[in-house]
């Protein structure tokens, strides 16, 4: 009587140790991408404290906040309006800005622009502030 695994169990551990392993790499790749869009909540978190100070001085509004005053542009030492620098996986906007509320984007860099890897789709996080309200309301698809 000889001792040992058949070929067909053998197979069979090599299909489910696959399954295994497909599941968690999918699931790790989720995560990692849900900490990269911290950067992102990060980032328009700034960039509303930046909003509440504008509008405190400017008459409790909002009205003519944008990239600019938001400290997004294209220079190394501004949050990135597009992907063209290595130092993000996201690009920064100003979407709206009213005299109570402004909504803030972040979009997540593809392909080989940006910092990498590049995602596979532009998913985005939106932040809507009202300061009348006290309210902020986060949007976004992808996870984030």
């Amino acid at each position: 009587m000889k001792k040992g695994f058949t070929l067909l169990e053998l197979i069979v551990v090599m299909i489910i140790i696959g399954i295994l392993a497909t599941l968690g790499i999918q699931q790790y790749a989720r995560a990692t991408e849900r900490a990269r869009g911290a950067e992102a909540r990060q980032v328009l978190g700034q960039i509303r404290t930046t909003a509440a100070g504008f509008r405190l001085q400017n008459g409790n509004s909002c009205a003519g906040f944008g990239n600019d005053q938001a400290g997004i542009g294209t220079e190394t030492d501004r949050i990135p309006i597009d992907c063209t620098r290595a130092t993000h996986y996201f690009r920064y906007g100003v979407t709206a800005a009213t005299a109570d509320a402004i909504i803030l984007t972040a979009t997540r860099c593809t392909g080989t622009n940006g910092k990498q890897p590049g995602a596979s789709t532009a998913f985005q996080l939106t932040l809507n502030t009202d300061f009348v309200l006290g309210t902020d309301t986060w949007a976004g698809n992808g996870g984030y």
